[in-house]
């Protein structure tokens, strides 16, 4: 079965994620088109460094041209993020990239735009799952890669240069320039490399590279960037006396920080420092949007500069259509994605590098220095994270004690309210904990901030155990 989560359709490659199911997928959004009446307008598609994306991005072209959908081809391996531009940039109705972001690399996956650059909404994947699941072989019609080039139903083209500039036009490069810092990062063997040292050398800033190498298995790890993936860049960090480490995940749309002293950036943080650097040196107004599963201390950022933080379900369309509707600052989640307004409507890891490294070079201060300014303001707020992997079953016996019986642990403090908005989160007068399905993996998350770490992992700690999960504090 074809079926769009959170993040797009990821599946396990040469199980679900085949040939045949990705041509299901094109003629079913081919066959929407038509039904919109956009289909003459055009389609773009990109790809990224994974395993088998270059010839999926390939395969789903042939379905689209011989559905007689007009097919933009991006001809290099590219972040999603430059994709989402181009689909805007070209006011497109629709447009794709190959890739399955931060999962293992087992996976690959799509991800599918809309007009203005936007991750498509549920109702447009949905309908787009139930259509291409109830597609046969005989329902497909394909015109062979070169065919299409060479009738031009298939056009190669190369957005890197807009994408770029659009980037640089919106820095203060000239602030940059001034401070001149050291940046050492890591692509995680992704495809940001290209897109930022050409934003950081046009800056003159000194930035040294690792795991820039192309490696479909990823180095063997996770494309994604959190401590435990991280550690030859805070390694690199300290022995290059750099201001900053920046790593991306698998298709740049994420980003994970290092700083001046080695030490790890949360997500969280990142987000809160970047909205705090936007209000008050900038001088910039507006409201945060923040998914379910991100920091509370936005809320406390928003309310200090008379600005409102709005909570969404996880997923960055949710992000996106709330930042359109309240005209916010910015949206960010967890996991590490965030956008700016006035840039595309999805998350950008490229960008929020460029606008950290901008943040450093403005202040003048070490980001240590920054975060400190940020908890001497606003307080302390930690994130304890777990998740684990689930069977069929497993999944099955959680989802109906948590979301159908609704029942709840004693977590030792008392419960404000509760929300089944997205999973089940749990408000107390100091913090919250939330469980919840991933929308990419089969597996189940529990977050939970408060004032100490002690005091989140212990929420965590009671939660799991009551779900029969094994927990190592």
């Amino acid at each position: 079965m074809i079926e769009f989560g959170t993040g797009g359709w990821r599946a396990v490659i040469g199980d679900e994620f085949t040939r045949a199911n990705i041509q299901r997928v094109a003629t079913a959004v081919a066959r929407r088109m038509k039904r919109e009446g956009v289909d003459q307008e055009g389609f773009c598609i990109g790809y990224d460094r994974r395993f088998l994306s270059r010839e999926s991005a390939i395969w789903f072209s042939q379905a689209m041209a011989g559905a007689g959908i007009k097919m933009y081809f991006v001809n290099l391996a590219a972040p999603t993020p430059q994709i989402m531009f181009t689909v805007k940039n070209m006011n497109l109705p629709y447009g794709a990239a190959v890739t399955a972001s931060h999962n293992p690399a087992i996976y690959n996956g799509i991800k599918l735009f809309t007009r203005g650059g936007r991750d498509a909404t549920e109702d447009v994947t949905n309908d787009v799952g139930r259509e291409a699941n109830a597609l046969s072989q005989e329902d497909i019609h394909l015109v062979s890669f070169e065919s299409a080039l060479r009738d031009g139903l298939v056009t190669f083209i190369d957005p890197r240069d807009q994408y770029l500039d659009s980037i640089m036009e919106k820095i203060d490069m000239e602030a940059i320039r001034a401070r001149r810092p050291r940046v050492v990062l890591d692509p995680m063997y992704g495809v940001s490399l290209t897109g930022l040292m050409t934003i950081l050398f046009t800056a003159r800033c000194d930035v040294d590279v690792i795991n820039d190498r192309h490696d479909a298995f990823f180095g063997g790890h996770l494309p994604a960037p959190n401590p435990d993936t991280l550690r030859d860049l805070q390694s690199s960090v300290a022995d290059h006396h750099a201001d900053i480490g920046i790593a991306t995940d698998g298709d740049a749309d994420r980003l994970g920080i290092i700083d001046e002293t080695g030490r790890y950036v949360s997500a969280n943080n990142v987000l809160v420092l970047l909205y705090y650097y936007l209000l008050k040196y900038k001088g910039w107004k507006g409201a945060a949007v923040r998914n379910t599963a991100t920091t509370h201390m936005l809320d406390r950022v928003a309310k200090a500069f008379g600005e409102t933080c709005y909570e969404v379900p996880v997923g960055f369309k949710h992000i996106s259509s709330a930042m359109e509707a309240h005209d916010a600052l910015i949206g960010g989640e967890s996991s590490g994605g965030l956008t700016v307004r006035g840039h595309i409507s999805g998350k950008d890891g490229l960008y929020a590098a460029s606008l950290l490294v901008e943040m450093v070079s403005v202040t003048r201060k070490p980001l240590s220095a920054l975060l400190k300014e940020v908890s001497d303001t606003f307080g302390s707020l930690y994130m304890a994270e777990y998740d684990w992997a689930l069977t069929h079953e497993s999944r099955e016996s959680i989802h109906e004690a948590v979301m159908v019986r609704r029942q709840l642990p004693d977590f030792g403090v008392p419960v404000l309210k509760t929300s089944y908005l997205d999973g089940c989160k749990v408000w107390f007068d100091e913090g919250f904990i939330i469980t919840r399905f991933s929308g990419t993996e089969p597996r189940v998350r529990i977050f939970a901030e408060m004032p100490t770490r002690e005091q989140a992992r212990e929420l965590v700690r009671r939660m799991a155990q009551f779900l029969q999960l094994p927990f190592e504090n």
